[in-house]
This record gives C-alpha cells, sequence and structure tokens, in this order.
C-alpha cells in the first residue's frame, strides 16, 4: 500500500481552504515529533503546486543564511540557485521544515506575509516551544497562522487499513441513519477499534503495521523505535533539565492514565516543583496533554480551572501501550480489550480524539470536573463545549456502568444533555436523575460506542423508534 494512502489526513482539506483563502498567512504546523507533519505538506504540495521546494534546518542548518537578507527577492534567489527550481508565488510551495533550529527566521515570516501574500508558505517544527520559550524568539503576532497536529485518528486509521466504506459509513451516520448498526458491523467496528488501540495513530507505526501485512509485532518495533527518539530528545529540552527525572515520568504516567495527578504517585523522593517543571517540558514536547479541571459552570470552560487538580493524557494510545509494557502480541488475545487498566484505555482513546475535535487552527485543550468532597465524590471524564453549551462526557470500557457521577453534575448545573462513549449500540435515551434526597432533573442521554467519536462530536444525529 503507498505511503500516500496511508498518510492519508482529515488535515489536508483545512491546507486546501488555507491555500485558496484571500487572507491566507504563513501556516506553520505544530505538533510532536513523528505524527507527519513533513510528510502531510509534502502529499500537499504534490496535490496542489506545481513546484515544491523544501529546507529542513535540522539537517542543512547553513541555509538559514539565506534569510540574512533584508531584500526578499534575495532571499528567494538564492533558495532558487540552491534547489535548482524556479519559486512563482500562487503555483510553488515553500516548506520550512524543523524551523525550531533557526527560530529567528520566524520573525521573517511577517514581511513575506506584508509584501509577498501571494506566496504560499508553511513551517513546521517538532520541539519549537522551547524556542519560544527562550526570551530572544518570539512569533510575528497577527502575521502568521497555525495548524496543530496530532496522530492519525480512527478515521484515519480506517483508511490506511483499506476500510474506506467503513470510514464513509461513519461519516454518514453523522447524519442519521435510517436503521441501526448490524450487528455484524458493529462487531467488526469494535474489533478495528481493538487493532487502533494496540497500534495507535503514529504514521510510522500505521505503516509498518499495514507493509508488514498486519503484523503486530512489527509496529510494536516501530513503536519502540519512536519512543527511543523521544528519549533522545530529552537532552534538548533545557539546558539544566533533570534528565532522569524527565525518563522516569515519562515511562510512569501510562500507569496514571484517567486519575487525577498526585505528584507524590509520580515519585515520592523528589519536590513538586521539580516534577511540575519536569511536567511542564514534557507538555511543550506535546508528549502529554493535561486535562484540567473546571468547574463547569459555563463557557469558557477555561476561565473556572482549577491548576492544582489535573489528569494526564498521552500523546498516542498506541505508544502509551508499549512504554507500559504491555505486549501487543498479548494483547491481542484480550476480548475486552477496552477494560485493560481498568479502563483508561478506553479514556485515553477519547481523550485522544475529543484533543483534536477542535478547528485545527485551536490549541488543544481539554477539561473535566471532578468533586473531592468527603463522602460524596464525583468525576466527569470530560467537560466538552458544544456549541452555546457545556457537554458532560462518560467513558465506560465495556457496554453499561454506573453514572452517578453524571447525574450529580446534571443536577448541579442544570444541564439538559449528556454524551457517554461505550461499546453498546448507539441510544438516546430521555432519563432523569436518581439522587437520593434531591429532587430528579430530566435530561437527555446520548450513548454512542467509541468508534463514533468522531462523528459524534461532528454533531450526531440519531432517530429514535
Amino acid at each position: 500500500m503507498p505511503m500516500s494512502q496511508i498518510m492519508e489526513r482529515s488535515a489536508l482539506a483545512y491546507l486546501r481552504e488555507w491555500k485558496d483563502r484571500s487572507n491566507r498567512k504563513p501556516l506553520v504546523i505544530r505538533g510532536a515529533r513523528q505524527v507527519g507533519k513533513t510528510a502531510l505538506v509534502r502529499i500537499f504540495a504534490a496535490r496542489e503546486f506545481e513546484t515544491y521546494v523544501e529546507i529542513n534546518f535540522d539537517e542543512t542548518p547553513g541555509k538559514a543564511e539565506f534569510f540574512n537578507f533584508e531584500d526578499l527577492g534575495a532571499i528567494l534567489r538564492f533558495i532558487e540557485l540552491d534547489a535548482k527550481a524556479k519559486i512563482i508565488p500562487g503555483k510553488t510551495l515553500l516548506f520550512l521544515d524543523e524551523i525550531q533550529a533557526k527560530p529567528s527566521i520566524l520573525a521573517k515570516l511577517r514581511y513575506f506575509y506584508e509584501k509577498m501574500p501571494e506566496l504560499h508558505i508553511i513551517c513546521a517544527g517538532s520541539l519549537l516551544d522551547f524556542a519560544l520559550a527562550e526570551p530572544e524568539y518570539s512569533m510575528p503576532v497577527g502575521r502568521i497562522e497555525f495548524l496543530y497536529l496530532g496522530p492519525m485518528g480512527f478515521e484515519e486509521f480506517l483508511l490506511a487499513r483499506g476500510q474506506e466504506g467503513l470510514k464513509d459509513y461513519l461519516a454518514s451516520f453523522a447524519s442519521g441513519p435510517e436503521s441501526p448498526i448490524p450487528s455484524v458491523i458493529h462487531q467488526k467496528l469494535l474489533n478495528l477499534l481493538k487493532e487502533y488501540m494496540m497500534i495507535g495513530g503514529m504514521p510510522g507505526v500505521v505503516k509498518a503495521y499495514i507493509d508488514s501485512n498486519l503484523d503486530v509485532s512489527k509496529a510494536w518495533q516501530e513503536q519502540n523505535v519512536i519512543l527511543q527518539t523521544f528519549f533522545l530528545d530529552f537532552g534538548k529540552y533545557k539546558k539544566r533539565a533533570n534528565i532522569g527525572l524527565l525518563q522516569d515520568l515519562f515511562v510512569k504516567i501510562p500507569g496514571q492514565l484517567g486519575k487525577t495527578i498526585k505528584y507524590s504517585a509520580l515519585n515520592r523522593q523528589v519536590k513538586s516543583r521539580e516534577i511540575k517543571e519536569c511536567l511542564d517540558l514534557l507538555q511543550k514536547a506535546r508528549l502529554i496533554y493535561p486535562v484540567m479541571h473546571s468547574h463547569g459552570n459555563g463557557l469558557p470552560l477555561g476561565a473556572e480551572v482549577e491548576t492544582s487538580s489535573f489528569k494526564l493524557l498521552f500523546l498516542d494510545i498506541g505508544l502509551a501501550l508499549s512504554l507500559s509494557g504491555l505486549k501487543l502480541e498479548e494483547l491481542g488475545q484480550v476480548e475486552n480489550f477496552a477494560m485493560v487498566n481498568s479502563g483508561a484505555l478506553a479514556e485515553q482513546f477519547i481523550g485522544q480524539h475529543l484533543l483534536y475535535a477542535q478547528p485545527g487552527y485551536a490549541e488543544p485543550h481539554l477539561y473535566y470536573w471532578n468533586r473531592p468532597a468527603k463522602g460524596s465524590t464525583a468525576e466527569v471524564d470530560f467537560l466538552i463545549q458544544k456549541e452555546n453549551r457545556v457537554l458532560p462526557v462518560e467513558v465506560k470500557a465495556g457496554a453499561a456502568g454506573r453514572l452517578r457521577s453524571l447525574h450529580m453534575f446534571v443536577q448541579e448545573k442544570n444541564v439538559d444533555l449528556a454524551l457517554r462513549f461505550n461499546t453498546d449500540l448507539p441510544s438516546i435515551l430521555s432519563t432523569s436523575t436518581a439522587i437520593a434526597g434531591k429532587p430528579s432533573k430530566p435530561f437527555t442521554l446520548i450513548s454512542l460506542p467509541l468508534y463514533l467519536v468522531e462523528s459524534g462530536i461532528r454533531g450526531i444525529a440519531i432517530k429514535t423508534g
């Protein structure tokens, strides 16, 4: 199977829209290493442009000298001489890769936007946040725009697996099918979901899996190569970073998925301040994402964040499994795979997709709700914004499960709609809260199978009998 098919990404639609926009600005693609930024741009260039020029500042740092000139014409002239290609605004895509190696070039982007807006320029950088944290560098605010890229989602994985029909079926389901999902199709999708949870969405891992005729061991090998790359990167994070602590925390985080983080559970021998600093560095590298506690009283959810209470998501579910030491060959024999690690895998899967359910230009953020009151603790896995409302989201690893915390949130915040993901067939239920000593509150509960997360968040409409 050709790489272009494996790397088919929904972000290509965003890039096409960016290309044709009249008020387009230079685009910076942000994301962790190995999520497919470079491959995405190359495919986009091949499909949409007559010529393509790429400069990788990690591999060829000397080419940054081209940008020392004030005259944009001189800059482009030297790039053309080096690339042996003509740069024609409107017909050429100029790609500046690994720009974090030469962050001073970012300042030049404002002049391209102001004086040569017809030229299409894309930049990418895996550790860009570290460069931008240095006081001498800054983004040309208002002169560039961003696209945030994460691992491949489940629907992209289906395309890579040659399951285009199933992918289109899930997309069409969002408009409300006339009939329920047949049990055979439901089981097939659950089996493919299990595959995705083992393999994950890192494009290199998916490619290794497909190219080896679905050999799980080849995927596991590629996962370990990527993890080793991350480990080698730790030395670049900060001059005085505690590399040993970074490595220790990185390995422990998969075991903390779904849990409110306690620094003492991560390392009892180190001060909380040092742990927090290392977690911040891992977050800058986009290897982990905090899920912050929000009181959830209204929008925006970020306005009511409790910074002392948070959970963590890992970059990719497949990498999290591999890092935790669970062998994929053995996991393949587990019947209810989502129940592994007390259901934390199901929560990681949903959270990973919710992060990138936002528009591509929006930096990924995610929230949850908890109430640690003595004798009455409660926690809702995620809170998201759906149009002008706060939508609580509960994740269950099986086909059933108690919803006490969800009922408490609905009751306290007076919401009328809630969303549950599990392994059962879709349903819509008009129900009421059932909390002892309090009047019932009617609300609508939408239940969706885990594999419908992308369609569900886009706005699913299920017709009930």
